[in-house]
C-alpha cells in the first residue's frame, strides 16, 4: 500500500477527524481511509436514487414495515349533474 502525508492541516479540522474517529472506533488514519474512500467512490458511481438512499439509512436500524391504508372501501366519485 503506498502512504499519503498531508502537512499544514488545521488544528481544529484534525481535532474534528480525532473526535469523528473516535465516535467510529476508529483509529484517525483509518478514519481517513474511510472519508477518501467514500469521497472517491461517489464520484465513480452514478448518483443514486431516493429509494436506494432512504434504504441505505433505514435497513442497519431493521428497515421501516409500512401497513396497508386503513381508509377503508374507497367511495363512489360524486356525480356534477
Amino acid at each position: 500500500m503506498a502512504t499519503l502525508t498531508i502537512s499544514n492541516v488545521d488544528p481544529n479540522l484534525k481535532e474534528t477527524l480525532r473526535i469523528r474517529a473516535a465516535r467510529h472506533g476508529r483509529s484517525m488514519e483509518a478514519e481517513l481511509r474511510v472519508i477518501l474512500s467514500d469521497a472517491l467512490r461517489s464520484d465513480r458511481e452514478e448518483p443514486e436514487d431516493l429509494f436506494t438512499a432512504i434504504r441505505r439509512h433505514v435497513d442497519p436500524v431493521g428497515g421501516v414495515e409500512l401497513s396497508p391504508s386503513e381508509l377503508g372501501i374507497p367511495r363512489d366519485p360524486p356525480t356534477f349533474e
